[in-house]
């Protein structure tokens, strides 16, 4: 059975410990390979070839990084079905999501290829007596990005591209669960030119992670995972004294007004809910309905559901298993404990006949109405391919409870109403709001963060706050004198 490395100073790296990780095939249901999982002394030999390489990288020209940029974009473009495929055997999505997943990765590259107009500073000339000031952003230094298996691909490249843009070192920590892609990055990279130690990856668990928060060599932490992990990177982190950027979980709101288009909410619950078996942070996990319309757009959704073809991602399904038979009996769970609770079950995926071996991480798209708002069903961030349904009598109602909510990363509200979509958009407390739109993820221009407890620390990934996460501001006051020499002076420096 193969074992993935990890890859540290341009080439694969075994590293001291002798824990192994499973690696499986969710469709098939098998362990296909093996993961390193490091111990300390590995955490110490990838953050010592980031800090090795921090020099030389800081120092190459804007230009020369650009082109490293450049054409590792181009070797992507040509190679994304074979990382596509990667992500599939791993994590279990259909070919065709893990091929959006990275062309929306594609789209940050592409945003940090503009990366010295992005990060340049301002200049002011004689703001006093022959006195200029200026600014400049700097690179911090190596800096740990820490992914999670739902995006193995996309989620890397929302901060790679622009902490390499920007002249840092990285040590990316990916899921355990499925860290082929990553590797499979490091390695593009270096053919397109990287200096060695400038990107690394590191495999492994709590061990890896707590290390990494530890080191005194990290600069600066990226994290996206559940909000406890979340909350323990941002704390453990930040009293190390470093930058923190941690994007929790997320209970995810639709909001469905009565003059709203019910086909096309339909359509929009079915892609938001189900698309990658419901393993996204941005995924619609409830759909607050108002109750005059509720049965009808559940029948219209119950109809779509039956359409949907649950199966091996490599054989042209719709949707694709769990990533693990751990989490897929975790989700299947869930679903008992609402029957418990009293809600309807209108749609049950506990026993879905999927296009796959029996021993695959099956669990059909779920429909769950009627669902109690201090049921665990409903508070608990799910993760799998289940939509519950909340009922309410109007937009206020709607409004309130998605801002009772401990989560505020995205939520949506379907109308053709202008007025309700402004008071929604002014009044709700999520970071990313869709209006008619179910998934908002901004795009790579703008900066992807959510509220309360989706997200811990003040700047977002990506985009212009992405820029700055990775970069230190200097402000530098000039002057140069004439020849000669001016009597000192112990009063406070004023502008003349």
């Amino acid at each position: 059975m193969s074992i993935v490395d990890h890859f540290v100073a341009g080439r694969p790296y075994t590293g001291s410990g002798d824990r192994l990780g499973p690696v499986f095939d969710p469709a098939l249901g098998v362990e296909t390979k093996r993961v390193r999982l490091a111990a300390p002394a590995d955490v110490d030999a990838a953050v010592t070839a980031a800090t090795a390489a921090f020099p030389g990288w800081r120092d190459m020209s804007w230009a020369r990084r650009q082109e490293v940029l450049f054409t590792f974009r181009e070797a992507l473009n040509r190679r994304r079905r074979e990382l596509a495929e990667i992500i599939t055997a791993e994590h279990g999505k259909v070919l065709s999501d893990a091929e959006g997943e990275i062309a929306r990765g594609q789209e940050v590259l592409e945003f940090a290829l503009g990366m010295p107009h992005l990060a340049r500073g301002g200049y002011s000339e004689n703001v006093s007596t022959g006195v200029d000031a200026y600014t400049v952003r700097q690179p911090l230094g190596p800096v740990a990005v820490i992914s999670p298996f739902n995006f193995p691909a996309m989620v890397p490249m929302w901060f790679l591209p622009m902490a390499l843009a920007t002249g840092n070192t990285v040590v990316l920590k990916p899921s355990e669960k499925d860290p082929s892609a990553a590797n499979w990055l490091a390695a593009l990279l270096e053919e397109a030119g990287l200096p060695d130690g400038v990107f690394n990856v590191l495999h492994g668990d709590k061990v890896a992670v707590d290390g990494l928060l530890d080191h005194p060599g990290v600069q600066a932490v990226s994290f996206v995972g559940s909000t406890p992990i979340a909350r323990h990177v941002y704390e453990r982190a930040t009293r190390a004294g470093k930058r923190v950027q941690a994007l929790g979980g997320a209970k995810n709101h639709m909001l469905v007004l009565p003059d709203a288009d019910l086909d096309m909410a339909a359509d929009a619950a079915v892609n938001a809910a189900f698309g990658s078996a419901g393993e996204r942070c941005m995924a619609i996990s409830v759909l607050a309905v108002v109750d005059s319309v509720a049965d009808d757009l559940i029948g219209r959704i119950r109809e779509r559901i039956g359409r949907i073809k649950v199966g091996d991602g490599r054989r042209g399904c719709d949707m694709g298993p769990l990533v693990t038979g751990e989490h897929r009996d975790k989700v299947t769970g869930y679903i008992d404990e609402a029957e418990k609770d009293g809600a309807e079950v209108v749609v049950d995926g506990r026993g879905v006949r999927a296009d796959g071996p029996a021993e695959g991480f099956w669990l059909g798209p779920t429909l769950i109405d009627r669902v109690g708002r201090d049921s665990r069903v409903y508070t608990d961030e799910i993760f799998g391919p289940v939509l519950s349904v909340v009922r309410v009598r109007d937009l206020a109602e709607g409004i309130r409870l998605i801002n009772d909510g401990a989560y505020g990363n995205g939520t949506a509200v379907f109308t053709t109403n202008g007025g309700a979509a402004r008071t929604f958009q002014r009044e709700v407390q999520a970071g990313m709001i869709g209006i008619n739109v179910p998934i908002p993820v901004p795009v790579s221009f703008y900066s992807f963060g959510g509220w309360k407890q989706s997200m811990f620390g003040d700047t977002k990934a990506y985009g212009e706050q992405g820029v700055h996460f990775f970069t230190r501001e200097k402000a530098v006051t000039s002057r140069w004198p004439a020849t000669g020499t001016r009597e000192f002076d112990l009063g406070f420096p004023q502008n003349a």
